[in-house]
């Protein structure tokens, strides 16, 4: 036993040095290992908000006549305009309801340090850009001639505007790149683009409605709704239904296409109700104020289809704080992914609305504090839809084309890789807007 004793000495200083030995090298290689007292102290922590970057943006400089050449004949057109102007980019862009072609193009305009809270940068180099915004007065080109027919080769033509804007886009090499699917086009009026819509459906569209658009040109997956420019005063003063004498209030153009027919039935139905004023205008200054002061005094406003499913009236009653009652079966909304529209409006069907004495008897049972809460919601949203808000509808909408980023990223990239085929039906791609589905509206 005597001789077994050095041996196990001998052992036990091996053991010991071997144990020595890897405590100093795991302290060396691996100095940062949590204790369990570091991992309590981590997942005790609040995570972190995700840093997003700005998508970038190059937009394009295009040629006066897509842009302030448009103010111009405008300007020559509607105001006679004599002799011609040799800075065009001094004219002003008259107002009218789709004037946020403007805004934006004014916004990008601007220094970024005058952008704060943007979610968009503007870029200067193309090759820097993840998107590319075509700033074409598309909707002023169309009311140029409005109404007012032109001799062949004369005068000013919104559909060769049109083909010409579609050369240009076609011979730049970014447009080229990816189809246009990362180019953003304001169409905001129904009928603007029309001519070419088939050669830019793959672009993110900025429309009001999509009563004009094929299932294939236009969706919720593309493209963005925006709101139209609000045509009356924003209503200055507080809540309550004091000096809003008016149940009902609705001034407009009576007759109108398609979904719109449903005006002159609401007419046959309303224009002999007691404490409701519904009258047939159209646009002008003098209109306007009377609209303005129509709605101010009234606590509830019909907002039904125009020709398309929206119309200006909408968004004219929200700025107004006059509730909304809303007779339009295929309306498309802007921004409702942060709005609950049902918060601030009434919704009901055509079918219902048009039912003798429905619409004021159910209006009439709306109590006072019901009309307040309508209105103190209103008050908060209202700034979404001013495009004069710095934090209202122009940083919105960008809000809302940055989110398409990564679709068209997968699209692009999907798109490089197909095998081409002949279809007339809509790929996968196309989600068709709200054409079937539940009622769900009063």
């Amino acid at each position: 036993m005597a001789r077994k004793s050095p041996l196990l000495k001998r052992a036990a200083i091996a053991v010991v040095s071997v144990i020595a030995i890897y405590v100093i090298l795991n302290a060396s290689v691996s100095p940062s290992l949590p204790s369990s007292s570091d991992l309590i102290r981590e997942e005790d922590e609040q995570p972190r908000a995700p840093i997003h970057p700005k998508v970038k943006v190059y937009m394009y400089d295009l040629p006066n006549r897509f842009t302030h050449g448009i103010i111009e004949q405008h300007a020559i057109v509607r105001n006679g305009l004599k002799n011609p102007i040799d800075d065009v980019t001094t004219l002003k862009y008259p107002g009218h309801q789709h004037m946020h072609e403007w805004y934006l193009f004014s916004d990008l305009n601007r220094p970024e340090a005058d952008r704060p809270g943007s979610p968009i940068a503007r870029v200067s180099d193309p090759a820097d850009a993840d998107l590319f915004y075509v700033p074409v007065f598309s909707s002023l080109s169309l009311i140029v001639n409005a109404g007012r027919p032109v001799d062949p080769g004369s005068g000013y033509s919104d559909e060769k505007m049109q083909e010409e804007l579609m050369d240009w886009l076609e011979s730049q090499e970014w447009w080229r790149r990816n189809k246009g699917r990362d180019h953003v086009i304001p169409a905001g009026d129904p009928n603007a683009l029309y001519r070419i819509l088939d050669r830019v459906k793959n672009a993110v569209l900025l429309v009001a409605d999509f009563g004009r658009l094929r299932p294939d040109q236009g969706s919720f997956v593309k493209d963005v709704v925006i709101p139209y420019s609000h045509r009356v005063n924003l209503f200055a003063g507080e809540i309550g239904v004091e000096a809003r004498s008016t149940l009902l209030f609705f001034m407009g153009n009576r007759y109108r296409k398609d979904g719109g027919k449903v005006r002159d039935l609401l007419f046959q139905v309303l224009e002999k109700e007691e404490d409701v004023t519904i009258k047939h205008g159209t646009q002008s200054r003098e209109n306007r104020r009377a609209a303005t002061k129509g709605m101010h005094t009234s606590k509830f406003c019909l907002n039904p289809a125009g020709d398309t499913p929206s119309a200006c009236r909408l968004f004219d009653s929200i700025v107004s704080l006059c509730v909304p009652v809303i007779v339009s079966d295929s309306i498309e909304l802007p921004f409702e992914d942060v709005i609950d529209y049902r918060k601030f409006s009434i919704f009901v069907e055509a079918g219902v609305a048009l039912e003798p004495g429905f619409l004021v008897g159910m209006l009439r049972r709306i109590g006072t504090e019901k009309v307040l809460e309508y209105q103190r919601e209103m008050k908060q949203v209202r700034r979404y839809f001013d495009y004069d808000n710095p934090n209202g509808a122009v940083k919105e909408i960008w809000r809302q084309v940055s989110q398409k980023l990564p679709l068209i990223k997968l699209m692009s990239n999907r798109e490089k890789r197909l095998v081409l085929r002949n279809s007339t039906e809509p790929d996968c791609s196309c989600l068709c807007t709200n054409q079937t589905g539940l009622v769900t509206s009063v």
